[in-house]
């Protein structure tokens, strides 16, 4: 399948799942905050609402997915992809709003001792195994498409299911050790700063990326590699490249023979864009540089 073809589909398949994230949310949330309620878990209801949050997070990254995908224009002669780093970061700035709140909301009944019901295990237990499967197909999808967003909200998925072991946790303590019956809330003040530091993690990542980070090195050599398999290019003199949203554009000076035409060189330059963008899929596009390559001269006898 053509490279195109490969970024359209990966694309098509982030948006896809980011969705069933927001469906498996919903029902989650509302599993949850109802059974919390229902069995007077503090850890539970907390955990519910981080699930609560899931929905929006992931509403947001479908909104950030479906505008990256939007094809360049004059307005956006780069794309559109920025919007997908800003839906990153928005998830991030929401998960620590979502953890303080949590955290406060969990904190403020501590002196309020009580005993939740041992029935309410099985729905976070439930939880544990949707989480599992959500977070792997996410992962899955966001390293096909190079999406930041789908990759926070993978990562929210993963913490999602420690938040719900910690819920479990403070239930089976506060049901079955004697003294702990204050582990429910403070179970739920753990929920609450695992939520804070997933979104300080996330708010950093895609903040890097608005400040047109470079990829890694070895990012970097395979771009180079790649070029040189082009017959004429003779050699790469710089290479930098930043991510506008789901894929990296290249600036690359390219060394060829300094005795071509003009017109010889550029064809040079054009073969090794396109050759570059039909090879690396996570490349969106690449401005070529022409520069003469110039071999070292013999040193002259004295």
């Amino acid at each position: 399948m053509p490279a195109p073809q490969t970024r359209r589909a990966a694309d098509r398949d982030a948006g896809r799942i980011a969705r069933w994230g927001i469906a498996t949310g919903v029902v989650l949330g509302v599993v949850k905050i109802g059974a919390g309620l229902a069995f007077n878990s503090v850890a539970t209801v907390s955990d519910g609402f981080e699930s609560a949050a899931d929905v929006l997070a992931s509403s947001i990254v479908a909104l950030g997915l479906w505008a990256a995908a939007k094809p360049a224009d004059a307005e956006h002669p780069y794309g559109h992809g920025r919007y997908e780093t800003l839906t990153g970061l928005g998830v991030g700035t929401l998960l620590v709003g979502v953890g303080v709140g949590i955290f406060l909301s969990a904190l403020q009944g501590r002196a309020d001792l009580h005993q939740p019901s041992i029935l309410v295990v099985w729905p976070l237990l439930a939880s544990i195994a949707v989480k599992a499967f959500m977070a792997a197909a996410k992962m899955r999808a966001a390293r096909r498409a190079s999406s930041d967003a789908l990759t926070a909200d993978a990562w929210h998925e993963s913490v999602d299911m420690l938040s719900d072991s910690v819920a479990l946790a403070a239930v089976i303590l506060s049901v079955y050790v004697p003294g702990l019956s204050g582990a429910d809330h403070y179970g739920g003040s753990v929920i609450g700063v695992i939520v804070v530091a997933l979104g300080v993690r996330t708010v950093r990542k895609t903040a890097l990326n608005l400040v047109d980070t470079m990829p890694a090195p070895a990012r970097l050599q395979e771009i180079r590699e790649t070029a040189l398999q082009v017959p004429g290019a003779l050699g790469v003199e710089k290479c930098f490249a930043r991510k506008t949203g789901l894929r990296y554009h290249v600036d690359l000076h390219l060394e060829v023979d300094p005795d071509l035409t003009v017109s010889a060189s550029h064809e040079i330059a054009r073969a090794v864009r396109d050759h570059l963008k039909a090879n690396l899929d996570w490349v969106e596009d690449v401005l070529v540089h022409v520069e003469p390559h110039l071999s070292p001269r013999p040193m002259s006898k004295a």
